[in-house]
């Protein structure tokens, strides 16, 4: 079953459903990265090394995002049922706005639902974070693939 998902990726639409996604995920990883610290004062604190590590991970994200939601629109076109696991991006980034946020705003988030904590400083301008992220979307991916192989049709084949 997984083979037939894979052979929607070559219709125009799921293409260009993929590309949007891409942009969109793009944008957001972007964005989260230059409200915690531009590109280029992460250069100069951390050198260009970092800057170059958190443009490929931000690339990677974003493309096993769009993957991940579009084999979760092509299991529903399939089965007639989505995959519970396209959320996971959604998680990602959600995790991703409250770590990698300006510190004053996250503090103020946490306050008010209850949570008093503060955080001074990310390590190496929130990598370590943007890796668990990573994880959530290829825990997502996985649980997909498995969806997608041992979940159940709702019409008989």
């Amino acid at each position: 079953m997984f083979q037939i998902a894979l052979e929607r990726f070559t219709h125009k639409k799921t293409i260009l459903q993929t590309l949007i996604f891409f942009s969109v995920f793009m944008v957001i990883y972007t964005l989260i990265d230059s409200n915690n610290l531009s590109y280029a004062l992460m250069a100069e604190q951390f050198g260009l090394y970092l800057v170059v590590i958190n443009i490929f991970l931000n690339i990677l994200m974003a493309s096993l995002s769009a993957l991940l939601l579009s084999l979760s629109t092509i299991m529903a076109q399939l089965k007639g049922k989505e995959s519970m696991s396209s959320n996971l991006s959604f998680v990602s980034v959600l995790f991703g706005v409250l770590t990698y946020g300006c510190t004053p705003c996250v503090i103020a988030f946490f306050s008010s639902i209850g949570i008093a904590f503060s955080v001074i400083a990310l390590p190496f301008a929130g990598l370590p974070y943007k890796f668990i992220s990573l994880g959530l979307i290829v825990i997502g991916l996985i649980w997909t693939y498995y969806e997608i192989e041992h979940g159940k049709c709702k019409v008989k084949q």
